[in-house]
Formats: structure tokens, C-alpha cells, sequence
């Protein structure tokens, strides 16, 4: 990821994963890399297994590789994976409001995966996700007690903080209510 993108925190993580990589496991990333690709797998949740059940990696450092292997991220201009991943026009206007209402908490930083965009401050207190139909399912460090519109997550892939979610399906629904849910969630974080 560029450094950019990412809070002292994350940056701070993300170097000592790849520092910690030849250490645990006894092989270098290049060594890694010509393993990861003799995957006969071609999905990533796949090579992940692979790589996982076949030569013992963790998560971090099986995602790592993977990631080194097709450049993801490093590499992605972060204005095409956004237009990549909000390329429908009624998830893009919703996104465009949440992404105002973060953005005007402050020194917040804006990450986008592949699935997902996420916004933190020391730590991820955000995240939204495009939804068939044009809709997007926000997630938020908070709990779903902290508002009725909230509920419980079910298998999402953003950070195990994001403890509440909403489907969004308009913009007009990016309120004064989920602006205030994404300061405490900011706030919290």
C-alpha cells in the first residue's frame, strides 16, 4: 500500500509483518513467491487456502505474499480501484456522501481494497462495500445499540472492529444521523 494510504499504525504493521516474514517461516518473499505461483488454485480466497493447508502460512503472511505476487495495492492507482469498485452510479452518489461526512472528521485516511473502502484514523472505524441494486452496506466501530438503524454484522470482510452496520440505498439517507454515527465511531477509534 502507499504510505500515504495508510495511518502511522497500519504503515507500522505492515513493515513488521514483511520484517517478521523471512524469520518465521525460513524462507525469503522471493522464495515464497515462486511457491505462490505454482498455486494451481486461481481464486485469492483459494490461493490463500492453498498456501495455508499446503506450506503452513498464516494469514498475514499468506496475504502478504499474495499480494506481493500481483502487486495488489502497491502497485493500484487508488482513484481507479475506487472507480473499479463504485462503477455503479446509485452505489457511487451514496458513497460520495459517506465519503463526505468521513472525510470531514480530519486527518482521516481513506484506504481502498478490493472490496471495500475504509476510512481510519489511528485505527479503521469505517468501511463501506457496494451492494447489488445500487445500495452500500456501511460499517462502523460502534455497537448496533447505538442506533436503531444499526444491526450486527454477518460475514464481512473489513476489520473485526466494525461491529454495527447499514444498508444504504440513497444518498438522501447519509443524514445527520449517520454523519453524527461515523463521528462516535471516529471519535472512538
Amino acid at each position: 500500500m502507499p504510505e500515504a494510504n495508510l495511518t502511522e499504525r497500519q504503515a507500522k504493521w505492515f513493515a513488521t509483518v514483511q520484517a517478521n516474514l523471512e524469520r518465521n517461516t525460513g524462507k525469503t518473499m522471493d522464495e515464497w513467491l515462486a511457491i505462490a505461483r505454482t498455486c494451481p488454485e486461481t481464486g485469492q480466497r483459494a490461493q490463500l487456502k492453498w498456501l495455508k493447508d499446503n506450506h503452513g502460512l498464516l494469514q498475514n503472511h499468506a496475504m502478504q505474499v499474495l499480494n506481493t505476487l500481483s502487486g495488489d495495492d502497491a502497485r493500484r492507482d487508488p482513484g481507479q480501484q475506487l472507480d473499479a469498485l463504485w462503477s455503479d452510479p446509485g452505489s457511487k452518489a451514496i458513497f460520495e456522501a459517506v465519503d463526505a461526512a468521513a472525510q470531514a472528521q480530519g486527518e482521516v485516511i481513506q484506504t481502498v481494497r478490493k472490496s471495500f473502502a475504509a476510512w481510519s484514523r489511528k485505527v479503521q472505524f469505517a468501511a463501506a462495500r457496494p451492494v447489488k441494486g445500487g445500495k452500500l452496506m456501511l460499517g462502523l466501530g460502534l455497537t448496533p445499540d447505538a442506533s436503531p438503524r444499526l444491526e450486527a454484522p454477518k460475514n464481512e470482510s473489513w476489520s473485526e472492529r466494525l461491529k454495527a452496520r447499514v444498508l444504504l440505498t440513497s444518498a438522501a439517507e447519509v443524514d445527520a444521523e449517520i454523519a453524527m454515527l461515523l463521528k462516535a465511531a471516529c471519535e472512538f477509534a
